[in-house]
């Protein structure tokens, strides 16, 4: 496995340790994480502020992979994919706790996660078939929104809550749209290798 490979690896194992400590019933085991009170009532959990903090570093690796793959070479085939299942289980597993906790909008998780899981089949179909269907510039701004829209929700939308101004609803809403268009784009480009032959 290269370091590339590696760096990708470690992004699952941050985002499993991320769900991790999101679904853990702390509480119940008698421990709790710290709460505190901010201007405006503004209650803020240390628990999210410490997932905000690993999800920024996994979101890094992001980035971080695939430069080291194109600077020294190690572009592989299982280094594609396994970067695809890691971005996916990054942001698609913490966005379907939040809304399950009320702090993301359910329609705008399951936009999101139904696109990936559409477009990820799409994927599939046309790779069983000889081809790729290449990544589009539309979709990685997608991942780059959703990513900071998820970061300012962990971080309870500071420093924009105090104005009050929902920057991190409007991200997550953006990521939401541009999930819809850069899904049909794959499909139009997909289609014609979805018709049987």
């Amino acid at each position: 496995m290269n370091k590339a490979n590696k760096i990708t690896m470690s992004r699952i194992i941050m985002s499993l340790i991320i769900i991790t400590i999101m679904l853990f019933p702390f509480d119940q085991v008698g421990l709790e994480f710290p709460t505190y009170i901010l201007k405006g009532n503004i209650v803020i959990d240390l628990k999210y502020i410490l997932v905000g903090v690993l999800f920024v570093i996994a979101s890094f690796t992001d980035f971080l992979d695939g430069h080291v793959a194109r600077k020294y070479n190690m572009v592989t085939d299982f280094g594609k994919m396994i970067d695809a299942i890691s971005d996916k289980l990054l942001t698609n597993s913490v966005l379907i706790i939040l809304a399950c906790n009320g702090k993301v909008s359910t329609i705008i998780a399951v936009v999101i996660v139904m696109r990936d899981i559409i477009v990820d089949s799409i994927k599939m179909v046309v790779g069983n078939k000889g081809t790729a269907v290449a990544a589009i510039g539309i979709a990685k701004v997608k991942t780059a929104t959703l990513m900071v829209g998820i970061v300012l929700t962990l971080f309870y939308n500071l420093p924009f809550e105090l104005i009050p101004l929902r920057v991190s609803d409007f991200l997550l809403a953006v990521a939401a749209i541009l999930s819809v268009i850069s899904g049909i784009k794959y499909y139009i480009m997909a289609k014609p290798y979805l018709k049987d032959r």
